[in-house]
């Protein structure tokens, strides 16, 4: 799945790349910043925090020269330009344990990016992380951090991109969430055990990965509303049963949609057929059934259509010609590798109904019956 940069990070990483003025960066002058000298609080506090460094990634944090830290990036201040101040903190893949203390979000307010993907840092996040307005990326992914979401992040007004996946964060994922106007949310890999469904069509996000949950609840039955913004969403392994909604193909922008690995059931949407754009599409491991229908497989774009392991009785020979599909263990006549006769007959003979889940969709109509034992 690719993620797509946004078009002000560039930005922010060329003012990164700007260089300090030499009288910025002097230790003798350091007690004209008061903001480099929170910054070196700030750090001091954290490198204190930071209880395994294996890769001696922050040797040479210091001296009052933060500016020159190993991932520490200084630029400008957005109020006053002629103020340079810590801006940027990336320790991806750094291998550090500790936590992060309360400094990092009470003397550290010029942030805009805090990446941190790929340590073992655990505990809480710090509730003055109230104070980051200007925080624009925050990527805490891979990590040990645990506990219910935290809500301290619902006062990140200026977050476009936040990343907790592969972490054990768990509970239910607070609705407040998707109100966050955010571009990117990655929720994967961690114990979420619940949420609000008809809370997910509130988000502006135009990628959202919610995969490998067991949130136990019906797939978002108001997704449709989020036709504006979203082009991708991976929803796969998150135990969502119901039906997809009628409405579905208004997601006239989505490039991908994987729905794998859960309990939905009932017929494709035909509405699927209207998402011109559709590249990746994944319905695999799950409980529908019926016709595929001939729109999806003629979708100009679709190069990857996996609908194996359902229950399927029949696919449109438009299907056929796609370059990138399967269609293993269904109950397709005549085609190799599906399920038993007896498997499909006992299922399709009392198929379940979409109007038993409660989630908002109308019930597709029983599916005809595959051929006998004999035709296959």
């Amino acid at each position: 799945m690719s993620i797509p940069f946004l078009p002000t990070l560039f930005s922010l990483l060329l003012l990164f790349s700007l260089p300090i003025p030499t009288h910025q960066q002097s230790n003798e002058t350091i007690d004209f910043n008061p903001r480099l000298q929170n910054a070196y609080a700030a750090l001091q506090a954290w490198k204190d925090a930071i209880t395994s460094d294996p890769n001696n990634f922050t040797a040479n944090w210091v001296g009052y020269n933060v500016c020159s830290y190993r991932g520490v990036y200084c630029a400008p201040s957005l109020d006053d330009p002629t103020v340079i101040t810590v801006a940027g903190i990336d320790l991806n893949h750094a291998s550090l344990s500790g936590t992060i203390p309360e400094e990092v979000g009470s003397l550290l307010t010029d942030l805009a990016l805090l990446h941190l993907n790929s340590n073992h840092f655990l505990g809480p996040i710090p509730r003055t992380f109230t104070k980051l307005k200007l925080l624009f990326e925050l990527d805490i992914s891979n990590n040990n951090f645990c506990g219910e979401f935290p809500s301290v992040l619902f006062n990140l007004t200026s977050i476009k991109f936040l990343d907790v996946r592969f972490n054990h964060f768990d509970g239910a994922i607070p609705p407040e969430v998707f109100k966050l106007k955010l571009d990117a949310l990655f929720l994967n890999n961690n114990n979420f055990t619940s949420y609000s469904p008809g809370s997910v069509g509130n988000s502006p996000v135009s990628v959202m990965v919610m995969g490998n949950n067991n949130l136990n609840r019906c797939f978002p039955p108001r997704i449709s509303r989020m036709r504006k913004t979203l082009d991708e969403v991976i929803l796969t392994n998150c135990g969502l049963t119901g039906c997809l909604p009628k409405d579905i193909g208004k997601l006239s922008k989505a490039t991908v949609l994987d729905v794998s690995f859960n309990d939905l059931t009932g017929t494709l949407p035909e509405s699927i057929g209207n998402m011109k754009l559709l590249e990746e599409l994944d319905v695999g491991y799950n409980n529908f059934y019926g016709k595929i229908p001939s729109s999806i497989c003629s979708l100009p774009k679709l190069q990857n259509f996996t609908y194996s392991h359902n229950f399927f009785c029949s696919e449109a020979p438009q299907c056929l010609k796609l370059k990138e599909k399967d269609d293993t263990f269904n109950c397709i006549p005549h085609k190799p590798l599906q399920r038993s006769p007896m498997e499909c007959h006992a299922f399709l003979a009392y198929p379940p109904q979409c109007s038993s889940f409660t989630c908002n969709v109308t019930s597709p109509p029983p599916p005809s019956l595959p051929p006998s034992p004999i035709g296959y």
